[in-house]
């Protein structure tokens, strides 16, 4: 059964990232998407048909710096230690790292064959094309868990505070 895979997020929150990739032009940014899983989000207001296993909402960003020294203009880096940061930040909003993105400069807002080697399973990933130093298309994507591909995730930007 394949899965129709949602994330929600506020435009404020789709915003901050936008502006994150434009900030750090031409080179790749990184952040964690703190929020909550379908399981913590059953309750949410929403039509039931909408309503999805594999759905999941961000309410906050932690972002990161890019570690990468050798090539940040196509590869980003985290450290062990800016995951168990934003774990920490995460547990003093109430939430939890659902996900991480990153920007692709001058590239499209798709997974790269890096991108899917290095991902885990579970996680949400965004991904903001930026080109010229203007944030474009916005992607989201999770590892299969036979980490051979990746199914994409809808993004649905809604309006106002998240619930």
């Amino acid at each position: 059964m394949v899965e129709n895979f949602q994330l929600w997020m506020s435009h404020d929150v789709a915003e901050r990232i936008r502006r994150h990739g434009a900030e750090t032009f031409p080179y790749e940014c990184c952040g964690a998407l703190l929020g909550r899983d379908s399981a913590a989000i059953g309750n949410v207001s929403a039509p039931e048909e909408t309503q999805s296993e594999a759905t999941r909402e961000v309410l906050e960003l932690f972002p990161l710096v890019n570690r990468r020294d050798d090539s940040p203009r196509n590869r980003f880096a985290v450290t062990a230690d800016d995951v168990r940061d934003a774990e920490k930040a995460a547990t003093q909003y109430g939430l939890e790292v659902i996900g991480w993105y990153h920007s692709h400069p001058e590239h499209p807002a798709r997974p790269s064959d890096f991108d899917r080697e290095h991902a885990w399973p579970w996680y949400s990933y965004v991904i903001v094309s930026v080109m010229a130093g203007t944030p474009t298309d916005m992607t989201s994507w999770r590892l299969n868990d036979d980490r051979q591909n990746y199914s994409p995730e809808d993004i649905e930007i809604r309006k106002g505070a998240p619930v």
